[in-house]
């Protein structure tokens, strides 16, 4: 029993706890056209880019991203269900229209066609509120969980939850022992923070039981070209009830 005990305590991980509530969320699943959906788990490469701007990255330090996504390991459960809610956008553009670009210079337009308004849809998480776990491998390297949970109290810039509409509605971590936990996998952690609810909850692939459904989803980006790609499985189940 001794050798079992200590195997465990070797085995155990630490985990920072993310508080995800807002009106609107957006976790974007794979868009088709001009169609976004939403999917209802927080992707690798939406949490990599949420906390890349708490820590103050600029989108050129690509390499930064890169290296976090690449240690990053994140699960999150449903607390509140939400409902998905399709906003439909409507947009005529002119030729002599510009808009804004990251580049600081405004973007001109060109073509022929222009009588047709410019129409798409985007889907959003309404009213939804999670709890997301997520820790980094290798643990010693910077930045360190201790860093990003300091970079949430105080981001670089303003933090939103999928696209910049998204608000949250409270503060993400709490400044306090609760925002780190201990756990050996992904989902013991979800099983700690989820308040005894037999909540859904999303894990990746061997950081807990096969689930009752998986996913294959494509949710991390190659920061390096600017471009997503590259796909894992993600188990779907519902938590045990009573675990503490």
């Amino acid at each position: 029993m001794g050798r079992h005990a200590a195997r465990a305590v070797v085995m155990s991980r630490r985990w920072l706890r993310l508080e995800l509530a807002a009106p609107l969320m957006a976790f974007g699943a794979v868009a088709v056209d001009q169609v976004g959906p939403t999917w209802r788990w927080p992707g690798r490469s939406m949490l990599t880019g949420l906390l890349a701007n708490a820590l103050g990255l600029d989108w050129s330090e690509r390499a930064a991203h890169q290296a976090l996504q690449d240690r990053l390991i994140c699960a999150a459960a449903l607390l509140r269900d939400g409902d998905i809610l399709t906003d439909t956008q409507n947009a005529q553009l002119s030729k002599s229209d510009q808009g804004w670009t990251t580049r600081g210079a405004p973007e001109g337009r060109g073509g022929n066609s222009y009588s047709a308004p410019h129409r798409r849809q985007r889907d959003f998480l309404a009213d939804a509120e999670l709890v997301a776990v997520l820790t980094l491998t290798p643990a010693a390297q910077e930045p360190s969980l201790d860093t990003l949970r300091d970079a949430l109290l105080r981001p670089a810039r303003p933090l939103f939850l999928g696209r910049k509409a998204c608000l949250p509605s409270r503060p993400l971590v709490t400044a306090t022992e609760h925002d780190f936990i201990e756990a050996a996998t992904a989902h013991a952690a979800l099983e700690q923070v989820a308040g005894g609810k037999a909540a859904r909850a999303f894990w990746p692939e061997g950081e807990g039981p096969v689930g009752v459904r998986s996913h294959e989803v494509a949710d991390m980006r190659h920061w390096r070209t600017g471009l997503h790609g590259g796909s894992r499985t993600v188990h779907e189940g519902r938590l045990k009830q009573g675990v503490s």
